[in-house]
């Protein structure tokens, strides 16, 4: 029987589909550009960045453990795809915005197969 933590858990993983998929569609239609305040795009990205190293010594049990590596290396991963937003030329943006909706399309893939898994 399903917990409601279980079912939180599984909600987030399919929100990290839905926005990985709203970056892949932003970065295919090409509306993407610095914002006016680059700094903000800075601190999102290192925000991210912590939050992976927060997700990545949490103490967690053997058996989701790996679930927790999972978020925590593609947390980190997209906080460096938006760093490099903000330092690469221009034109990469999109390619950058891309490979990150698709780590986070792909998190949130494994994360409900990874769900399903257990009993």
């Amino acid at each position: 029987m399903p917990t409601s933590a279980n079912l939180l858990r599984l909600l987030g993983e399919f929100i990290v589909f839905l926005l990985g998929a709203l970056m892949i569609l932003l970065a295919i239609t090409g509306r993407v550009g610095l914002p006016a305040r680059p700094s903000s795009l800075l601190l999102l990205a290192v925000l991210v960045i912590y939050w992976a190293v927060r997700v990545w010594i949490a103490r967690e049990p053997g058996a989701v453990r790996l679930e927790t590596r999972i978020r925590a290396a593609s947390l980190a991963l997209v906080g460096v795809l938006l760093l490099g937003i903000r330092f690469l030329p221009l034109r990469h943006a999109n390619l950058l915005l891309g490979l990150a909706g698709g780590v986070l399309l792909l998190r949130g893939l494994v994360g409900a197969i990874l769900f399903t898994r257990h009993p």
